[in-house]
């Protein structure tokens, strides 16, 4: 059986091209501002970031679900976050065994304190390189795939 395979455009290649590159090169910008400034990676920012959002707690499966991370490194990650004092686990009021990750104050006052970094690198790696409408339209277009 020999089905004729889909291929991309070559305009449809170097978008995708393009996408993937300019992600991993402002996700290394963002990093590296963030370690000069003392603070940690970009991960702990995204799980205290969902966890504020959240009202100050979720359950793991919950995190997963709105971060990039995959459950064996959210494990990990939160443990380490629990070592820190940024967060604290619950245990379920109805049921023993499920936990409710919970973010402290001192997380988030270190989310608080990284978001003025992150914020100063979105700005400088993104935002002083596009017009207001040139984000936006972006912004729209990237949507498309969300």
């Amino acid at each position: 059986m020999s089905e004729k395979t889909a291929k991309p455009s070559e305009a449809s290649n170097r978008a995708w091209t393009s996408i993937m590159r300019a992600r991993e090169r402002l996700l290394g910008a963002i990093e590296t501002d963030l370690k000069a400034a003392g603070m940690p990676p970009l991960a702990w920012y995204d799980v205290l970031w969902e966890l504020a959002r959240a009202g100050g707690r979720l359950r793991p499966y919950e995190i997963e679900e709105r971060t990039l991370l995959a459950q064996y490194n959210l494990s990990r990650l939160i443990d380490r976050l629990e070592r820190e004092g940024l967060v604290r686990r619950e245990v379920f009021a109805d049921d023993g065994r499920g936990r409710w990750v919970v973010i402290t104050e001192a997380g988030s006052q270190l989310r608080e304190r990284m978001w003025a970094v992150y914020a100063g690198s979105i700005e400088t790696h993104i935002g002083c390189k596009l017009a207001e409408n040139e984000a936006k339209t972006l912004a729209g277009l990237l949507d498309r795939f969300l």
